[in-house]
């Protein structure tokens, strides 16, 4: 079973929406800086939504730790 390409980038979004929360967390910990924060957050959403795809779509290549699924039998009356 695969996953079309459409999945891996909604996962990839949603995956990085959580992150970008929390390198705007961290970043605002540090630096105790709104701004500079959100910067930080800005630029890293997106290096890392092309990262994330990517490596999404490799592991879609390979079959290691997969299961085919099994015909169910049907009951016929």
């Amino acid at each position: 079973m695969k996953d079309k390409r459409s999945r891996s980038l909604m996962k990839a979004i949603s995956w990085r929406i959580t992150g970008t929360i929390d390198t705007i967390v961290i970043s605002y910990l540090i630096t105790r800086q709104v701004r500079w924060a959100l910067s930080i957050g800005f630029v890293e959403v997106f290096t890392k939504i092309l990262l994330y795809f990517a490596h999404e779509r490799a592991w879609d290549r390979i079959s290691f730790g997969r299961i085919k699924p099994t015909a169910v039998a049907t009951i016929s009356s």
